[in-house]
């Protein structure tokens, strides 16, 4: 794959009607503090186009980005972060749930995960929530580059056994500092797009 045209299309807050999209829709989420907007950017090859906040979890919005006409990025609102306080999470938890129950375009969910660390209670809640809606999330492990290389099995298999993932579930370690794992990402974005131009699904 390869990006050339990049357009943050549509900015949804909490009262926002969700748009009606034709295009396929690839959804990211994650919690606050786990890469999301570097994970965006590094794939859209720009450095700054994914909203990144010195404060995790001011994100309270979802962002849609055009690419290359074909798709859309869908970046879903951080959760998890411990100092918002409960209106604010159960407001992130409702546009999430809304996306996930709403939108008719979706054809694949990354679901981020902090590699150097077993899932939270709140990345357990959102693999099922996802997996509830009749999707299978594609793990994406950030922060590869904070871990040995020896490490890369022995945390892919605790972040599989702590969410208790389906068999075949992807799972694919990135990193924001050296894009190890972009390109494994930008396969299978050519994979769902030749499978819904046959009117597949991935």
């Amino acid at each position: 794959m390869v990006i050339k045209n990049v357009n943050l299309e549509t900015v949804c807050g909490v009262t926002s009607k969700l748009p009606e999209n034709s295009l396929p829709e690839i959804a990211f989420a994650g919690k606050s503090n786990v890469g999301k907007s570097s994970l965006i950017n590094g794939l859209m090859n720009r450095k700054s186009l994914a909203r990144t906040s010195s404060s995790p979890g001011k994100t309270q919005t979802i962002n849609y980005y055009n690419i290359n006409g074909e798709m859309y990025f869908v970046d879903l609102p951080g959760y998890g972060y411990a100092t918002a306080n409960e209106k604010v999470k159960a407001t992130w938890g409702k546009m999430i749930e809304d996306y996930l129950h709403q939108s008719k375009q979706i054809r694949a969910i990354f679901l981020l995960i902090d590699i150097r660390h077993a899932p939270s209670e709140n990345d357990r809640i959102m693999y099922d929530w996802i997996l509830d809606r009749g999707y299978h999330p594609i793990i994406i492990a950030t922060k590869l580059d904070k871990i040995k290389r020896s490490q890369i099995e022995k945390q892919k298999k605790l972040i599989c056994d702590t969410l208790d993932v389906v068999d075949d579930t992807i799972v694919i370690p990135y990193s924001a500092l050296n894009k190890q794992g972009r390109e494994e990402i930008y396969e299978l974005l050519d994979e769902l797009l030749a499978m819904e131009s046959h009117g597949e699904a991935l």
